[in-house]
């Protein structure tokens, strides 16, 4: 019974063992079925609820906000007259959108853009700095060997100059333009470029730079894919028709909308306004400390009021928050802020008075040029007079080519005339002839000392040394030679071989072997000597400098003549065909030519500044005597500012800065040269002031000054003024009266002669008159110096005095209006965009000199006898209206002409304007008072614009002013 029991029991259990299980698997799948649901569920509320949401949420963590460029503001003269502003143009962008998944595939792509822009005579304008010349050859555009080796470094990227690795390493600085793009150009994998239908593409070397200058420039901003790159600035409106017609086969190109900065007047203006242009990375820091909101890719002002007056043309910028994807697509923009376009700004320049003064200044320079050319090889010997030099004509025709007017890479290149081939054939000729004649001499056991070979030959071995001198080449440390040494004596003297002196370097050490290219390990001093000589004539083969100087004696030996130059200036653009001119020109013979090329000076075809003969620059500055405000700033010569601002044209540029005429330079602020006589007015309100001498005291001028030693002339001698008062002397512009003058100021009361106290009062003069800090106009300057040494010297302007222009017409300010020294200044407002005045510049006094009226009288009446019955009376005989001045003339050097120079005001009643020019190198002063005359005839409405730009070279006056 109860074993059956146990049994019932036992089977009762294995039932109920058998239903858990089964129970087991239907709670799983119910277990199942509830997580799938709740999956289900919380994916319905994540992607159709809460989706976008969710999408947004992810989007912020891509959010980027971009900047939006101000418009810069406006620049106008004092009348309105609008000279800097800004035109709508277009830019070709490129923006990565991930379309192009293969290398080939955007090579296809920038392939068409190029074909697209170069149909269209546009040029990439990239962030490379690797052009192509005339001659089809790579060159860096670098401005210049430092700018280079940035560049280097920014292209290996790395974060400094000095890891750069010289000739070798894995970053090598003496890398050729060349290999340095094809370099890039294979790491680009555009030598596997092909066409549509897969056909290799044969590129040229245009198209090969463009290539990589696109693909360079985009990826130094691939880190913000998001913002498009610039790859051709302001296209023609043709072009950007081209590629949106084309965009379907151009993804991620597009014409996006901006202005470009344009001048008015830009040549006479230049050296005033300046330009605009990429912010350089040694400024961003300074500007970042004045507004945080500067970045690398701004544009700036570079030079000139646009730099100065930087913080209100920049204007503030906008700004535009975005989201975007993983490939840089923009998928909303979240909030934007419009940009504030800069201030305006107004000068106190007079556009007429500064566009006419320039054109005055370069007509009045022409006239002096043409006057000096003379058809003679040598017409000044060691005692021609400064003031009575004459410029060989072959000295003009050389210029062509040593001033770059005329290009010798287009001579030699395929599109070349036949007068142009003519001039190559001579020159490779000459240099063959001349590199083999350098060798017989270096070579030679028996050379010829350097004072018994030919001109040339002697030129040509001073290059090749001057070469060896250079930091680039290292060869010879020139401050290691001993001074002491009889070879170095003989060098001066010219009563050694280059040879000799050589070997004696060799040999002594100071040839450093190391830097001499193709030298054999353990090689003796003729060993040595010979790869100096082989490697030295081999570099002269393709120095440019050293192929100029072949052509300078080619044209001095006749090789080459004025007729062959002056066609080529046809050929090559410079002058307007002229079929007759040039036929007569073909025919005519050396006599004809020197006529023809006069009658181009004279005309302006040719400019001074293209020849950079002596004189090729000038200086004018107008101020408002009663304000201190600057009417007309004019330097001579200047360049188009359009050409630099935007996207610079780098080889624009490099021609300017090798430009022998200086046109970067301001020849109103910069050019620092002794004042001449124009410095005896101070001298004169020194003495009366100091009571050194009287109103009514006299000085008898007897020719010369002989209290000093060595004596001094005047500018008479041998002549004589005679008996000269204060009037007089000044009148005159008496050296003996104005050295007496310095030596009574260095008197001190016991009678005792104490120079120290002659410069200190005469730097206390100099001082109030203002000149012993600059001029307070708001461009680059430098500072000005007054005399320290010789009393009686700095007297006449002499001594170490040294003044740019700007500042003698501060003084001259001073003088005219009886006292009050400003600090000049070209700016007169600044206004917000829709013409709110924010600031205006008023005349700003440091200081009122304290002067008898008696003695103000007196100077002044010796300036208006300059003009009425002195030294420029002739010039100024019959003029409109009374003006007073002083000439000034300064030697620089005996074998140059003079400095001129012209300090003046007007009228001489109520003086309202002064007038300073200045032309260094320009003969006599009489042709700055010349050129003084014909502003204040623009100035006082006697004549016009028009009428001067009608004009051609000014007659040089036949007045000789040598004070």
């Amino acid at each position: 019974m109860l074993r059956d029991f146990l049994e019932f029991l036992r089977d009762r259990f294995e039932r109920l063992q058998q239903n858990f299980k089964a129970s087991r698997l239907v709670l799983l799948g119910f277990g199942y079925m509830g997580l799938l649901c709740i999956m289900i569920f919380r994916l319905y509320h994540l992607q159709i609820i809460n989706g976008e949401s969710y999408q947004k949420n992810y989007l912020q963590k891509t959010e980027k906000t971009v900047a939006i460029p101000a418009t810069r503001g406006n620049i106008f003269d004092a009348n309105g007259k609008l000279l800097a502003y800004n035109r709508l143009s277009y830019n070709v962008t490129i923006k990565d959108s991930g379309e192009y998944r293969k290398a080939l595939q955007r090579n296809q792509m920038y392939y068409r853009l190029i074909q697209i822009l170069n149909a269209h005579g546009e040029t990439v304008t990239g962030r490379l700095e690797i052009g192509l010349n005339e001659n089809n050859e790579f060159y860096y555009t670098s401005v210049n060997e430092e700018a280079r080796k940035r560049f280097l470094r920014d292209f290996y990227g790395l974060k400094r100059v000095s890891e750069l690795t010289g000739d070798g390493g894995k970053y090598p600085s003496e890398i050729s333009a060349e290999e340095l793009l094809n370099k890039r150009f294979l790491s680009y994998k555009l030598n596997l470029l092909t066409d549509e239908e897969g056909k290799p593409v044969t590129l040229s070397n245009l198209e090969k730079l463009e290539l990589v200058n696109i693909r360079y420039t985009i990826g130094l901003t691939a880190y913000r894919s998001y913002e498009s790159t610039t790859v051709v600035t302001h296209v023609k409106d043709e072009t950007r028709v081209d590629i949106l017609e084309n965009q379907a086969k151009l993804l991620g190109v597009n014409c996006e909308q901006t202005t470009e900065r344009v001048y008015n007047d830009a040549v006479p203006f230049s050296s005033l306004i300046g330009y605009v242009g990429k912010m350089p990375d040694e400024q961003l820091k300074e500007l970042r400390e004045k507004n945080p909101d500067y970045t690398l890719s701004d544009t700036i002002g570079r030079t000139g009021i646009e730099e100065y007056m930087e913080q209100d043309l920049h204007g503030k910028k906008g700004s535009r928050t975005m989201y975007v994807d993983n490939v840089g697509h923009v998928m909303e923009v979240e909030s934007e802020t419009e940009p504030v376009a800069g201030n305006d700004v107004y000068l106190s320049i007079d556009r007429d008075l500064q566009v006419g003064i320039y054109h005055q200044l370069e007509q009045h320079l022409a006239g002096i040029v043409a006057a000096k050319l003379v058809n003679e090889d040598n017409p000044n010997t060691e005692t021609t007079d400064s003031t009575a030099r004459l410029i060989p004509v072959k000295d003009a025709y050389y210029q062509l080519i040593g001033n770059n007017v005329l290009s010798l890479d287009h001579m030699k290149g395929d599109s070349a005339s036949e007068t142009e081939r003519y001039i190559a054939e001579r020159l490779s000729a000459y240099s063959e002839s001349s590199l083999a004649a350098m060798r017989e001499q270096l070579m030679n056991p028996s050379p010829l000392n350097m004072a018994e070979l030919p001109n040339d030959q002697r030129a040509f071995l001073y290059f090749m040394y001057t070469s060896l001198t250079s930091a680039d080449s290292g060869v010879i440390s020139k401050d290691k030679i001993d001074s002491n040494k009889d070879y170095y004596a003989r060098w001066k003297a010219d009563s050694i071989s280059l040879r000799e002196f050589l070997q004696d370097g060799i040999k002594d050490g100071w040839v450093n072997t190391t830097a001499i290219k193709g030298i054999k390990k353990y090689a003796g001093a003729e060993e040595v000597y010979e790869a100096l000589v082989n490697s030295s004539l081999e570099s002269l083969k393709t120095d440019p400098d050293f192929e100029k100087l072949l052509c300078q004696y080619m044209i001095r030996n006749n090789l080459v003549g004025g007729r062959e130059l002056c066609l080529a200036l046809y050929d090559q653009g410079v002058l307007e065909p002229d079929p007759a001119a040039q036929a007569e020109l073909a025919a005519g013979g050396p006599a004809y030519a020197y006529s023809f090329f006069v009658r181009l000076v004279s005309e302006l075809k040719i400019t001074p500044a293209q020849l950079a003969l002596d004189p090729c620059t000038a200086g004018c500055v107008v101020t408002d005597v009663t304000t201190g405000k600057v009417k007309a700033l004019v330097s001579y010569p200047g360049y188009d500012n359009n050409r630099l601002t935007n996207t610079m044209d780098a080889k624009y540029y490099n021609r300017l800065v090798k430009d022998e005429s200086l046109p970067l330079y301001n020849n109103a602020t910069q050019a620092r040269k002794a004042p001449g006589s124009t410095f005896k007015p101070i001298i004169a309100i020194a003495a009366l002031e100091e009571n050194v001498i009287g109103l009514n005291d006299t000085v008898n001028c007897t020719g010369i000054y002989d209290a000093i030693t060595p004596p001094l002339r005047c500018w008479i001698y041998p002549g004589r003024h005679g008996v000269q008062n204060i009037v007089a002397g000044i009148r005159n512009s008496c050296n003996v009266f104005f050295a007496d003058i310095g030596h009574r100021l260095a008197t001190n009361p016991q009678g005792e002669y104490d120079p120290a106290l002659g410069i200190a009062r005469l730097n206390k003069y100099a001082t109030m008159f203002g000149l012993d800090q600059k001029s307070g106009v708001e461009i680059i300057e430098n500072d000005p110096m007054i005399s320290d040494q010789s009393p009686e010297r700095s007297a006449i302007g002499q001594g170490t005095n040294s003044f740019a222009n700007v500042q003698l017409s501060r003084y001259v300010t001073a003088l005219a209006n009886r006292g009050t020294v400003f600090d000049l200044s070209v700016l007169d407002r600044v206004t917000d965009w829709q013409g709110e005045a924010i600031r205006s510049y008023d005349p700003n006094v440091i200081r009122t000199m304290e002067v008898k009226p008696e003695n103000w009288d007196a100077v002044q009446q010796g300036m208006r006898g300059v003009v009425e019955s002195g030294s420029a009376s002739r010039i100024f005989k019959g003029f409109e209206v009374n003006i007073a001045g002083k000439t000034g003339t300064a030697q620089e050097s005996k074998t140059r002409a003079n400095h001129a120079f012209f300090i003046s005001f007007g009228p001489y009643e109520s003086p309202k304007l002064a007038v300073t020019v200045n032309i260094p190198y320009g003969y006599t002063s009489a042709n700055a008072a010349s050129v003084a005359k014909d502003v204040y005839r623009l100035c006082f409405g006697y004549t016009n614009v028009d009428e001067i730009l009608n004009a051609g070279a000014q007659r040089v006056s036949d007045v000789n002013i040598e004070d």
